[in-house]
């Protein structure tokens, strides 16, 4: 997937700077004119992740107001490490860039049988290698995958670092207007905050965060199709409590 967006990679090259010291990262949870709730003071962050992939939709018939949601596939890369202010991290308007110059800059990670521009279709057994995500001047470690489990209950598995997150939603906020709409001109799925399910499959995680987000929202089911992935990508903040 390419787009006149790339050339933010070059870009990205000469962001890399040494900070004087390490900034506590801080969750950005403020969209237009709604926000999500603050983490509490007793939580402490593990990861932040890149997640690209495809949010899946179904419809019933074609005067249905929304397509349905009904999962999600994505690959998760560690970006803790270029926070702005850490010794390897990027300007700020580089790091917030991340989930868009992904989108852009990297075919969607998944075994795919139809790979756009109109039709995306992960293949049954969608794991590809695990593989890092080298963009421009960074190179992100492979964390782990993002799914929705046999109950349909979304599931993080950061399988390098041994943690797992089976959430529900909390909060959500609509994206931000100027939010990227992604390839197909859909729009920029909602912002979130996910609590823990309470069905005992979590380690190390209690709460998740989905921001900035890139792409993602549905076609209209007025388009007569009765099932569609759209290509999205998103930062996802990590947190346990203490």
């Amino acid at each position: 997937m390419v787009s006149a967006k790339i050339f933010t990679l070059a870009a990205m090259a000469t962001t890399v700077f040494a900070a004087p010291c390490k900034p506590t990262p801080t969750v950005p949870i403020s969209g237009t004119t709604s926000n999500l709730p603050a983490p509490p003071p007793n939580a402490v962050l593990k990861k932040i992740a890149i997640g690209h992939g495809l949010q899946n939709y179904t419809c019933t018939s074609t005067s249905q107001a929304t397509a349905a949601p009904v999962g999600a596939l994505a690959v998760l890369y560690d970006v803790t490490p270029f926070y702005p202010g850490k010794a390897r991290g990027l300007q700020k308007a580089a790091f917030d860039s991340l989930p868009t110059t992904t989108l852009y800059g990297q075919d969607i990670p998944l075994n795919m049988t139809q790979d756009g521009p109109d039709v995306y279709t992960a293949a049954a057994n969608p794991w590809i290698a695990p593989a890092d995500l080298e963009l421009g001047g960074i190179k992100a470690k492979f964390l782990g995958h993002h799914y929705f489990d046999i109950d349909s209950t979304p599931f993080f598995d950061l399988q390098t670092i041994g943690l797992k997150a089976s959430v529900v939603r909390n909060e959500s906020i609509p994206a931000p207007p100027n939010a990227d709409k992604g390839p197909m001109g859909t729009g920029a799925v909602a912002w979130l905050q996910l609590k823990d399910s309470g069905k005992g499959k979590s380690v190390g995680i209690d709460y998740v965060y989905r921001v900035i987000t890139a792409g993602g929202n549905p076609l209209s089911c007025a388009t007569g199709k009765t099932s569609f992935s759209i290509p999205y990508t998103t930062f996802y903040w990590f947190y346990k409590f203490y």
